[in-house]
């Protein structure tokens, strides 16, 4: 049942190709004369494009596992997920490309999960280290998705319509791969070719509510007092793949699976709890998409996928029917580790007392990693070259 449960949980991710939905996608599009392709996705999805529109000019901005030479277009690199130096490079190349466009003029833009720490272009004043400190802070109170990419993108030129906004007067189509649950464009990437998910103010008042505020730089606080921002063109945009469509790819590789409609979110520790409650339904494969948040509170290796299946592990001890639950990164990388998730089950805590790990202190210091390296449970699939969000599979005997 375990290599079963990759099976469906590698459907899901082949849904999420990112060459055969731009194909697909592009049959009838206009010829652009510029492709802007940004995420975990963008070499894959700018080398289908380049076969369907040859010689155009393309700049690709990724993170290093998908980075690979692609004829007639440039590769630049960015940090993930915290931006870096090569993201501040890439932003600025980004704005200089579609900004030298003029009217008349077509961009396609390729937009994929991670662009929002591949490519930045932080606000005038605003420095790459206050913004990565700004990532570092939100990514370690565990914010969900949306409210990170409300302040991202209020301390961006590139974010929140920003691409659309530098590429104006020319015209801009966007295809976009969707990592982010619900399909909400202005959070997907930060939302670079849709308007902003809210104003400046509306991040001031989530951040004083989180308590982040007085932990901010004093030039992102100054930026978040005084922004203003000017309206955004309108861009012709198409989701091509989604943590729905792939959810829905694996139900069809498990006809007889059931697929909660309900994505599974928020708190890791919340959705262990939904998970384990579940196999109170009795036997059976029950499938979920979604994307769990994490509160960083130790120092430990990890990240959301490993510590929710470890979690579901704890929840299942008593137990007395096998089982066996799966939690993935479409991607391919949980955090930063090397592993796109975990695979545990009802053998999984006699493993881990048999290695003497020490489940409950591993969990408290956010180490779940060590612990699933120990029992075997890593579930391993390098990276993927598309992002969708997560994937997660639970059965019972």
């Amino acid at each position: 049942m375990r290599d079963k449960m990759i099976e469906i949980f590698r459907a899901g991710v082949a849904r999420a190709d990112p060459a055969a939905a731009v194909r697909a996608a592009t049959t009838d599009a206009q010829t652009p004369d510029l492709i802007v392709a940004i995420g975990k996705a963008a070499g894959a999805m700018a080398r289908a494009a380049l076969v369907r529109f040859p010689g155009t000019d393309c700049l690709i901005v990724t993170n290093p596992e998908n980075a690979t030479e692609i004829a007639g277009a440039r590769v630049l690199i960015g940090g993930h997920p915290v931006p870096d130096a090569g993201s501040a490079r890439a932003g600025e190349a980004v704005l200089a490309a579609v900004t030298a466009l003029g009217a008349g003029q077509h961009c396609l833009a390729l937009i994929s999960g991670g662009g929002s720490a591949l490519a930045v272009a932080p606000v005038d004043g605003v420095t790459l280290e206050d913004k990565a400190e700004v990532s570092r802070l939100l990514l370690a109170a565990g914010l969900d998705i949306k409210a990170m990419n409300l302040v991202r993108q209020n301390l961006s030129r590139l974010k929140g319509g920003g691409l659309a906004r530098a590429c104006a007067p020319a015209t801009m189509e966007a295809l976009i791969l969707s990592d982010v649950v619900g399909d909400d464009l202005g959070a997907i990437a930060s939302g670079p070719t849709v308007p902003p998910l809210g104003t400046a103010a509306d991040a001031r008042d989530l951040l004083r509510q989180s308590g982040l505020w007085g932990r901010l730089p004093e030039s992102c606080r100054v930026a978040l007092s005084s922004a203003r921002v000017s309206p955004t063109p309108a861009v012709a945009t198409r989701v091509i793949g989604s943590n729905r469509l792939s959810a829905e790819a694996m139900r069809t590789a498990a006809p007889d699976a059931t697929l909660d409609p309900i994505p599974l979110e928020g708190d890791v520790a919340q959705a262990a709890a939904r998970v384990a409650a579940r196999v109170a339904a009795g036997p059976g494969l029950t499938l979920w998409g979604g994307e769990t948040t994490v509160v960083l509170r130790g120092q430990g290796r990890g990240g959301r996928n490993q510590e929710l299946a470890l979690r579901v592990a704890v929840a299942l001890r008593d137990f007395d029917r096998p089982w066996a639950f799966l939690s993935g990164g479409t991607d391919g990388r949980d955090g930063p580790t090397d592993a796109a998730g975990a695979l545990v089950d009802d053998g999984t805590l006699t493993r881990a007392g048999a290695a003497e790990m020490d489940v409950a202190a591993a969990l408290a210091d956010n180490d779940s990693y060590r612990v699933l390296a120990a029992t075997g449970d890593l579930l391993m699939t390098g990276a993927t070259g598309t992002n969708v969000a997560d994937l997660q599979i639970l059965f019972v005997g």
